[in-house]
């Protein structure tokens, strides 16, 4: 989007927010109405109240007041019954409108690339979908709405005012030309100051976030001070950009109070000078009751500039929200998915021809990648850390858009299969296993409603793992916690296993799966692997010595390119080989233990 900073209103990205209200357009037109009715009904108390005094309290005519009285009454129930309809569905239109957003953005976060949440800090991208759209809704329910009423009460203000006594009026409007000035600097210079405050806030969310997810590194490398050190630099930052906002408020509302005391003055002193006999009294001339009613005419006039200063700043952190969060919605960092092929059934035959891929613009970490993996056939990848082995997952599931090349499955190129069935055959088991703050079941079935607990259980007890489960506080009904912090390592990657095993995939990978496991975990998943893989492709990322030895095919990879392929024994007789030295280096020792 347009960098919006330095402008002290941004009407292309408010029109833009408008759009999402056309779906509620009644509710949009009954709260803009009801705006309009409170200015009109506000105006017409002091114009009341100076009938009321010049005719019939100083005449005495109580028949007359008890007349005045009683319109009052009306106006004052009409004006609470608009109020009461403005303020509940001006918040109801605001919240309905940050529900789509919110939507909206979650969908689109969910297609976005790997590669942006590779660049992106967790903490903003959490603050941009929870507190900058909530920020949003008080554009409708405190910022906009109340800004139109508010500035239609002045206008209307204004007209009765020149009607009634233009005298009068214009020594009261002498005054609103420094308001006026003094209201437009307000504005833009909170408008940079709320910038600030929005990137502060970010940057203290992001930290927190990402401390306490990693408290435990924290803690074991003893670095508790240097992070609080840290934290009390940032949540300075915090605090000296909210206290610039507080600073410009102190300076305008004192000047606003002040121009609002001297247009008073200035009613009382001419109106008290210039005021006639009530008995002699014609129309146009100044009056006890017309320089009451100006008196309140002049504080209602004054008093919104005030309010939408005020207003105006809810306004505008919500602006700055809103200019943050589509931010992130023009993001084309996304995965395209114009597959129209439905990956129904996979044989699972897999090719790479002449693959290119970098993370990074002219940084190549896949060098022209070329092998095929036959249907049913389990390959392993071996190499040293950063050789690419990983990222031959990531690319073959569609994570990453591949710069060069093609990948094929069944024949077909993976670009032409929809996201969704490709993804669908294919299950991956990675080394580090996330787990939600959810039960076991849940976090196996993924929330498939069509996936029963017996089914769950079924296949647990096949690949060896219903004995464990059960013997956790309420079995599959355990909650893990956040990151599947109540089971071990080990733990997590059995429950990985069952989730992929259960998905029944055409093609299983298992990137490193048994690197973190104990001896009796790895048994039980290798047990499991011998069932999930016969009749079926299987990619390996290999560590441990068992899985190497009964791959159909091992890829030996060096800095993004593959340096040799062939069985394991075949491998081994290579004179010198990378594998050979490998394999002495890394899997011998542990063969022998």
């Amino acid at each position: 989007m347009a960098d919006s900073k330095g402008k002290a209103f941004d009407f292309k990205l408010f029109r833009r927010l408008l759009d999402y209200t056309n779906k509620y357009r009644k509710i949009f037109y009954f709260v803009a109405f009801a705006a309009i009715a409170m200015a009109a009904l506000g105006v017409l108390s002091p114009v009341l109240m100076s009938s009321t005094i010049d005719e019939a309290i100083l005449p005495k005519d109580w028949g007359k007041l008890f007349y005045y009285i009683c319109i009052m009454i009306a106006v004052l129930v009409g004006e609470v019954l608009f109020q009461f309809g403005f303020i509940f569905y001006a918040n109801w239109l605001g919240q309905n409108v940050i529900t789509d957003i919110r939507v909206q953005l979650f969908k689109l976060m969910l297609s976005f690339k790997m590669q942006y949440y590779d660049k992106s800090a967790v903490g903003k991208l959490t603050t941009r979908a929870v507190s900058d759209i909530e920020t949003i809704a008080s554009i409708f329910s405190q910022g906009l709405f109340m800004i139109i009423s508010d500035l239609l009460k002045m206008f209307v203000i204004a007209g009765v005012m020149l009607y009634f006594n233009w005298k009068l009026a214009l020594i009261v409007f002498t005054v609103l030309p420094f308001l006026l000035y003094a209201t437009r600097v307000f504005q833009r210079a909170m408008k940079t100051a709320f910038e600030e405050v929005r990137a502060q806030v970010a940057n203290l969310n992001s930290f927190v976030q990402e401390r306490i997810t990693g408290m435990k590194i924290v803690q074991v490398f003893a670095q508790e001070d240097n992070e609080y050190e840290s934290f009390h630099k940032i949540n300075e930052k915090h605090k000296k950009a909210w206290i610039k906002t507080v600073w410009y408020n102190s300076i305008f509302f004192p000047i606003a109070e002040m121009s609002g005391s001297v247009g008073i003055g200035l009613v009382v002193w001419y109106g008290g000078l210039n005021a006639v006999p009530d008995e002699v009294a014609v129309f146009g001339d100044i009056t006890l009751g017309l320089i009451v009613a100006f008196i309140q005419l002049t504080q209602m006039l004054f008093r919104p500039l005030r309010q939408i200063a005020d207003k105006f700043n809810t306004l505008q952190m919500g602006m700055v929200a809103a200019n943050r969060v589509f931010g992130i919605l023009d993001t084309k960092s996304f995965i395209t998915d114009s597959g129209e092929k439905e990956l129904l059934k996979t044989k699972g035959l897999i090719e790479f021809k002449d693959v290119h891929f970098g993370y990074v613009e002219n940084e190549e970490v896949i060098k022209g990648i070329s092998f095929v993996v036959q249907p049913g056939e389990t390959i392993a990848l071996v190499g040293a850390t950063g050789a690419g082995k990983s990222t031959i997952i990531n690319l073959l599931s569609r994570f990453y858009e591949i710069n060069g090349g093609e990948i094929l499955i069944d024949g077909t190129s993976i670009k032409d299969y929809t996201l969704a069935s490709l993804r669908n055959h294919i299950a991956v088991v990675l080394q580090d296993v996330f787990l939600f703050a959810d039960t076991i079941f849940n976090n196996i079935t993924l929330g498939d409603d069509t996936i029963s607990e017996e089914q769950v259980i079924a296949a647990a007890k096949e690949i060896g793992v219903h004995k464990f489960i059960s013997s956790l506080p309420d079995g599959y009904h355990y909650n893990v916690k956040e990151r599947g912090s109540m089971l071990s390592s080990g733990q997590r990657q059995l429950i990985a296993f069952l989730r992929a095993y259960l998905s029944k995939p055409g093609i299983l990978v298992l990137d490193e799966a048994t690197s973190s496991v104990d001896s009796y975990s790895e048994e039980m998943i290798q047990d499991a692997t011998d069932k999930i893989t016969k009749g079926r492709t299987s990619i390996v990322i290999a560590h441990r010595l068992a899985t190497i030895k009964q791959a159909d095919l091992i890829l030996v990879m060096d800095s993004g390119k593959i340096v040799e392929s062939g069985k394991h024994q075949d491998l081994l007789q290579q004179e010198n080989g990378y594998y050979k030295n490998l394999y002495e280096v890394q899997f011998l020792e542990k063969e022998v233990m």
